[in-house]
């Protein structure tokens, strides 16, 4: 088994996680819906069921923050939110900053005895580009000065609100309107992409609780909601959210892809907790890269060698966080 290193920022002190209730299994999960229907999400939409887990996983006392972007713009036609809880809408920018007021707010009135009952569960949702990208500063603030709230990162891997345009969180060799294949760029986009969990936890302290999950392991995914929730201060979680539109699959197969990323090691489940990095879920049987890649059109013109890329650079990745990968970096067809 590969040494996992240490990859959260070494800080003095520990921060004790508090005491929240654990879904141990899918048939003890919540069945309050606080995400409703009435939205206009596309069909299979892996963003719209990260909502409906994380909700869930929530509760009532929660206030969320929509920067713009896909959970923002489907679930606000004329007026109308599915929401069961208090939502407040940010700029794409500014969704750190705006959930530190609110935090900061709240205190203030809790302190002052201006209002009474518990301190909520102030959650933003952002796309990737709401955090890896645009709104990366607001997000490095708001964890720098150690405010008490959940920066949810849900990754379709594209500006998909504005015609699926390519971002940081895109993978090498995928197709955008931004990243078309060609005579000139044969792979598409060419760059790798940033690694958010590991970005945050290695430069932030006072983040103690950060992790990686997919709507697919449902159960996995409203743990560490309340896991993270549960912690006082700043936390993060970076969601895997498959598009049907952007990534060009049937949108019957969305958990089917969710999986298949997982079974691959292109998405890893983990947590990092005071430092200390924690495998959440082992593959039995490893896959190929190559088999979650032809489920999507927006792979369907990589060479064997592009997809050998891949592989190499997902054995890598998942070899930092403890999961042993047996696949070759360089696929047969693609050999001398």
């Amino acid at each position: 088994m590969p040494e996992i290193k240490t990859l959260g920022a070494e800080a003095p002190g520990k921060t004790t996680v508090g005491e929240f209730e654990q879904v141990k299994n899918i048939r003890t999960a919540p069945t309050e819906e606080y995400y409703l229907s009435g939205h206009r999400t596309c069909a299979g939409c892996g963003p719209a069921l990260v909502y409906k887990e994380v909700a869930k996983a929530a509760g009532p006392n929660t206030i969320f923050l929509g920067p713009t972007g896909c959970m923002y713009v489907a679930n606000t036609s004329y007026l109308n939110g599915p929401w069961a809880v208090p939502w407040i809408h940010t700029q794409i920018t500014n969704a750190g900053a705006v959930a530190s007021g609110i935090e900061a707010a709240f205190q203030a009135m809790l302190r002052k005895g201006k209002k009474q009952g518990e301190f909520p569960n102030i959650i933003v949702m952002a796309g990737d580009g709401g955090s890896a990208d645009i709104g990366l500063q607001a997000l490095s603030a708001a964890m720098y000065r150690n405010h008490d709230f959940l920066f949810i990162a849900y990754d379709n891997e594209s500006y998909a609100n504005t015609g699926i345009q390519v971002s940081p969180m895109t993978p090498y060799g995928a197709r955008t309107t931004f990243t078309p294949p060609g005579k000139m760029i044969p792979e598409g986009k060419k760059l790798w992409p940033k690694d958010l969990v590991k970005m945050i936890a290695a430069g932030h302290p006072a983040v103690k609780y950060l992790a990686s999950a997919s709507p697919a392991y449902p159960v996995d995914l409203m743990n560490k909601v309340r896991k993270a929730l549960a912690y006082k201060g700043p936390t993060l979680l970076h969601i895997h959210a498959p598009c049907p539109k952007g990534w060009s699959f049937d949108p019957s197969q969305t958990v089917e892809i969710g999986r298949l990323a997982v079974e691959t090691t292109m998405f890893q489940l983990y947590e990092i907790e005071n430092g200390a990095t924690k495998l959440t879920y082992r593959p039995r049987s490893v896959k190929p890269v190559a088999g979650y890649l032809g489920l999507q059109g927006r792979f369907s013109h990589l060479t064997p060698e592009m997809i050998g890329r891949i592989q190499q650079f997902v054995n890598t990745k998942a070899t930092e966080v403890g999961l042993a990968v047996p696949i070759p970096a360089t696929p047969p067809s693609a050999r001398a």
